[in-house]
């Protein structure tokens, strides 16, 4: 792994520097928007931005990329991330930060865009599957720390917003300094919703549903911390349990995924959300409740998106998974961009517990589908499934291509090893 990593470090130290700075914005929105007086339904609108932003950015990078190569587009588009994040506290009305927002999120998916076709370059066959693991590694790493670096200024000043423009902009030594340009990127057109839907019911209904509950609890965490009451370093914790809860809990849920009914346990995860936003429901802010509802609910989100690619790809033909996947990646970006605004309007009927409503609703809903699927087919024979690969709901479809083509290349090779020589 080391040898792997010593090939490869300078990118996923420039992806950890820009998960830093982009971390510690998605809660600054929600504590400087508080400051600043915004309601729960204008930061549910700036926050749906961001994703508007993201979506357009998968689209329309790969077209850049092939104009004028990777090393201009993520130079340019680092510098506008930048440039937008210290923006951010110089024009704090309500217009404004929708728009840099939307900004910002079209940058951040153009830099993963790029980021991921060099480090898929980089890697081998044989490495690829350790190379995305530290990817994904050191996304969520970055995000878990931006929280630790929040509680280090204050949010009514410039500060943090300067750190984090910094951060960024410090990315670009590592990573261009360190790679060559690289062919351009290829991502194969997206299948028609129609279609997907036919071929992967489940896997379409719950990545949407899985998108909202997403957006939700990386965009509005921080805005529910706040109407409760919390500090800034409780607010921190908070967003940080959310996501680290996936690094303990992908791992346990890989290793079922691999040896049972992939419906089964995205209806045993999905379950285990609810629940845990119905707990978070009780706990009238108290800190040690708070952070284990924080801990499950985020922590089987991650892994519910990597179980979503994996069931949809397990029917079907080598040659459809790209398009599939790419299917996919549209259809959360969409629940995303609802996720927030049905949390604002949940939030001002229900007040700041509208956030675990919401939250507990949607994991529902993707309880209650994958129950009726499972009366709809068989189950798959485990030995039929493609291997899990953990992918987080940020990365681009190069990283999930590149996950999926894996992930089977992986599951064949356990096949050809049973078999007697």
């Amino acid at each position: 792994m080391i040898s792997v990593l010593g090939t490869v470090w300078a990118l996923l130290l420039g992806i950890l520097l820009i998960m830093l700075g982009n971390g510690m914005q998605f809660t600054l929105i929600g504590l400087r928007g508080d400051l600043e007086g915004f309601s729960t339904a204008a930061l549910a609108v700036i926050t749906s931005g961001y994703y508007i932003g993201f979506l357009s950015g998968a689209r329309v990078t790969p077209v850049l990329i092939r104009r004028v190569g990777h090393v201009r587009v993520f130079a340019a588009l680092g510098s506008f991330m930048s440039a937008g994040l210290i923006a951010l506290p110089l024009a704090t009305e309500i217009w404004a930060w929708t728009l840099l927002r939307l900004i910002i999120g079209f940058c951040m998916s153009g830099v993963y865009v790029s980021a991921e076709s060099w480090l898929n370059h980089a890697a081998t066959n044989d490495t690829r599957g350790k190379v995305l693991s530290a990817y994904m590694f050191a996304q969520t790493l970055g995000v878990i720390g931006a929280q630790w670096l929040l509680t280090l200024g204050d949010a009514a000043t410039s500060g943090l917003f300067i750190v984090a423009s910094i951060l960024v902009s410090l990315s670009f030594g590592p990573i261009l300094l360190s790679v060559s340009p690289t062919p351009a990127v290829k991502v194969t057109r997206a299948m028609s919703l129609r279609e997907l839907f036919g071929h992967a019911p489940l896997s379409t209904v719950g990545t949407f549903l899985l998108g909202s509950i997403y957006a939700t609890q990386s965009g509005m965490g921080a805005v529910f911390g706040t109407q409760i009451g919390l500090s800034t370093p409780q607010i921190a914790l908070f967003v940080a349990m959310l996501f680290a809860g996936a690094l303990f809990l992908q791992f346990p849920i890989g290793w079922l995924s691999d040896i049972m009914d992939r419906r089964k346990l995205i209806l045993g995860a999905a379950a285990l959300g609810a629940a845990a936003c119905v707990f978070g429901l009780t706990t009238e802010g108290r800190s040690a409740p708070l952070l284990i509802a924080a801990f499950l609910a985020g922590g089987v989100t991650t892994p519910l998106y990597s179980l979503f690619l994996a069931y949809a790809n397990d029917d079907l033909p080598a040659d459809d998974m790209p398009a599939a996947s790419g299917g996919l990646v549209f259809v959360f970006g969409i629940g995303a961009i609802g996720g927030p605004l049905l949390a604002g309007w949940a939030m001002q009927l229900f007040g700041p517990q509208g956030f675990w409503v919401l939250l507990a609703v949607t994991f529902g809903g993707i309880v209650l589908y994958a129950l009726y699927r499972m009366t709809q087919r068989p189950p798959l024979q485990v030995k039929d499934t493609d291997s899990y690969l953990n992918v987080l709901p940020t990365t681009s479809l190069v990283a999930i291509e590149a996950a999926t083509s894996w992930a089977v290349e992986h599951a064949e090779g356990e096949q050809d090893d049973k078999i007697p020589g």
